[in-house]
């Protein structure tokens, strides 16, 4: 499934410097969710997960059967720890 999923998005959103780190099924309160962890090798901002979020569900709705009748996307990153300012 992570490597459908890079196949899709890793193209576009690798002008973020980021990478799909993960993508599974996981049933959650009886609601079937697809999760999309992303990585980079620096912290990832809100604004830059907010962009690139933007960017993987504009993909997603072109190919919606990877989805497999899942009844949510959640796309987040992989926490890093603090950012110093």
């Amino acid at each position: 499934m992570k490597e459908q999923i890079e196949n899709l998005v890793n193209d576009e959103i690798s002008k973020f410097d980021v990478f799909v780190d993960d993508a599974f099924i996981e049933q959650v309160e009886g609601k079937k969710v697809f999760h999309i962890v992303i990585d980079s090798d620096e912290v990832i901002d809100l604004n830059k997960i907010t962009e690139v979020s933007r960017v993987i569900n504009e993909i997603i709705d072109q190919n919606e059967e990877v989805l497999q009748d899942c009844d949510e996307l959640d796309i987040y990153s992989k926490e890093k720890g603090e950012m110093v300012a």
